[in-house]
């Protein structure tokens, strides 16, 4: 592109990359756009949190903005964006329509994250005890995100998974998506020869900030299913819990006597993961891509997972460790792998060529800077191609515009 972009984030919260895989991704995404020069500034309507990462180190404006409220529409008129992102769906519902106002000619992003729809129907399945079926996927938290989806100019999808079932379960023309990944350096061989060997690692991990309901959930399973099956096979193991946010719920499953220990937060997630010989993560319901997964294959730790948690992750190349959903099939292949040097360094393989093949900075980097100019070449075009958004966005425009307004003004009188 010609001329340097003015680019606004709107996040869900201030980016927190030791506690989430979303926090992550946004400083990904911030990274490649400074590679361009481009100026970017960084907004949301959340308090500030003491494990933040301050943006404002970056070089990036840090605003703070309020909900249902017309300051947001003076600051953006100011600031005059090119392109807007929006961090998840429900930010775009609550700001869309006055950035679609305020400056029409902006280019409006929805990175995703993940469908929270296909996570929450998985969730209500399981909770119902029964398989999970695509006709689930009929609800209205759907309905609002594929209505964000197809109100914006361009959606990011982290999951090649996702990227099938937009276009063939909800009919998403491919036009309106963009495959981006986490965006990684490669592994190179300098970094693998000061990884810990097999012999001087010990013991199990699992990883995942416990607001996140799957993390938790998977705690539970490993608690209750899992990890009585495994420590009677290797009594002198341990699980090593950890994950930001942890509740006293979470902290009453520490059992010494069991190798069960609750570790809570940790400063550096990479220093414990590399430490471990094997990383579990008996995700159950969920969807995207797992950040403790990508994580425990940047450390060279092979994990057990299920296919939930490896979907969209590795296509057809050899897992990083082992897949199994079943208790006794998960305790067989972590077992095996603890106790099995060779599976163990083959799995510490295959997760350096999932790295280097599926997650490069470079190529899906320079893939979506394309995409950008695509957009900023093609918009008119795209927004008429685009009818089912435009209509969707003039009823936003009346509906949310309307609300907000009433919301705004019942705040006065408070």
């Amino acid at each position: 592109m010609s001329k340097p972009q003015n680019i606004l984030i709107i996040a869900t919260v201030w980016p927190e990359p030791n506690s989430s895989a979303a926090g992550s991704r946004i400083l990904q995404l911030i990274e490649l756009f400074q590679s361009q020069n481009w100026k970017i500034t960084f907004a949301s309507a959340a308090s500030d949190s003491e494990h933040a990462f301050d943006v404002q180190t970056l070089g990036i404006e840090k605003v703070t903005i309020e909900l249902n409220n017309k300051s947001f529409d003076e600051f953006i008129s100011k600031l005059q964006p090119s392109i807007v992102i929006f961090d998840r769906f429900m930010i775009e519902e609550q700001f869309g329509w006055r950035v679609a106002e305020n400056c029409p000619d902006a280019i409006r992003i929805l990175d995703t994250i993940d469908l929270h729809c296909l996570r929450q129907a998985r969730h209500a399945a399981l909770k119902e005890k029964r398989t999970f079926i695509q006709a689930d996927l009929f609800s209205d938290t759907a309905k609002r995100e594929m209505a964000s989806v197809l109100r914006c100019d361009s959606s990011l999808i982290i999951s090649d998974f996702e990227m099938q079932l937009l276009q063939d379960y909800f009919k998403i023309d491919k036009a309106l998506l963009h495959y981006v990944p986490f965006l990684l350096d490669a592994i190179t061989e300098k970094e693998t020869v000061l990884w810990p060997s097999y012999e001087q690692r010990a013991h199990f991990i699992t990883i995942g900030n416990f607001i996140h309901e799957p993390n938790w959930n998977a705690v539970q399973f490993l608690k209750e299913e899992i990890w009585p099956l495994i420590r009677k096979e290797l009594p002198q193991a341990e699980l090593h819990v950890y994950g930001a946010y942890a509740t006293q719920k979470v902290n009453e499953l520490h059992n010494a006597k069991e190798g069960f220990l609750i570790k809570g937060r940790t400063v550096d997630a990479m220093e414990v993961v590399k430490n471990a010989k094997i990383c579990l993560a008996p995700l159950r319901f969920g969807a995207g891509i797992k950040g403790k997964l990508v994580e425990a294959m940047q450390c060279g730790t092979p994990s057990v997972t299920t296919v939930i948690g490896a979907e969209g992750m590795h296509g057809e190349s050899g897992w990083n460790g082992a897949i199994a959903n079943s208790p006794q099939g998960i305790t067989e292949a972590a077992i095996k792998l603890y106790s099995d040097k060779i599976e163990w360094e083959q799995a510490q393989k295959n997760g350096i060529a999932i790295i280097n093949n599926f997650y490069s900075k470079k190529i899906h980097g320079e893939k979506f800077l394309k995409q950008i100019a695509f957009l900023k070449n093609n918009l008119k075009l795209l927004r008429q191609n685009n009818f089912i958004g435009a209509m969707l966005m003039h009823h936003t425009l009346a509906s949310t515009k309307y609300m907000a307004k009433w919301i705004e003004e019942k705040n006065k009188g408070n």
